[in-house]
């Protein structure tokens, strides 16, 4: 198996993406790789000896606010890895964490599986395609090395959460609730490219914050782990193939 030479890093929103952008002096795309209509930006550059490339999903041009969610998340992931054929896809982000899985503000989580938990379908069948799984490439050195903890990441399209929502991330033993990563990990999939994911933890879903406040107290706090932790994880994957991470 040959070293990791090309990696694909993926975000939702600009205030995640744009701190790591301007730490690794990435450029916008010019002209565009990925044409319109598809609202997605990226950016290329170097990092560790290795081409870096980052899709963000862009601005929805009606309500001028990030294109958030598994949607947008799948379009541009999709579109990058046929424009970029990275050897690694990494979906980057802010998410919320549950104590009862060990987590807290600040933490950086990699995942080591995905679910969905808001697509409920209650037909034989269907209901195991709802929820879904995806395994995310095993990462026990890169997550020795750099102290990071591991989780079960689940994905849904809503900031909240109902009480089968729930139900269904205690039943996974879900740690981080987000909104894009299984997406993007099910899109991976069909491009037999490797993933995991990488998420900084804005606020406790299982705490007594509300969870809209907890997050934008915390999103650029979370933004800036980002920006000083994502450089590590590139620079322990240089060099290395997939099964030595």
């Amino acid at each position: 198996m040959s070293t990791i030479k090309k990696v694909l890093v993926v975000f939702a929103m600009e205030a995640e993406a744009m701190p790591f952008i301007n730490h690794m002096a990435l450029k916008m795309d010019e002209p565009a790789v990925i044409a319109a209509p598809a609202p997605c930006v990226t950016f290329s550059g170097q990092a560790s000896g290795m081409d870096l490339h980052v899709v963000w999903n862009g601005k929805c041009a009606t309500n001028a606010v990030d294109n958030v969610g598994t949607v947008p998340a799948a379009l541009a992931s999709y579109l990058a890895i046929q424009a970029f054929k990275p050897d690694v896809v990494i979906s980057a982000g802010t998410a919320g964490g549950f104590k009862s899985q060990g987590a807290a503000i600040g933490d950086i989580f990699i995942s080591s599986s995905l679910v969905h938990h808001d697509r409920r379908i209650p037909i034989p069948g269907f209901d195991a395609y709802g929820v879904g799984h995806a395994e995310a490439v095993p990462t026990p050195k890169l997550q020795a090395s750099l102290g990071f903890k591991q989780g079960v990441v689940s994905s849904g399209n809503s900031l909240d959460y109902t009480e089968k929502c729930m139900e269904i991330m205690t039943s996974k033993n879900v740690a981080i609730k987000e909104m894009e990563a299984a997406a993007i990990a099910w899109v991976c999939g069909l491009f037999e490219t490797p993933f995991f994911g990488v998420k900084s933890v804005t606020d406790i879903v299982d705490g007594d914050k509300a969870t809209q406040d907890e997050f934008m107290e915390n999103l650029s706090a979370a933004a800036q782990s980002l920006q000083a932790n994502l450089p590590k994880v590139l620079e322990f994957m240089a060099g290395k193939t997939i099964s030595e991470l």
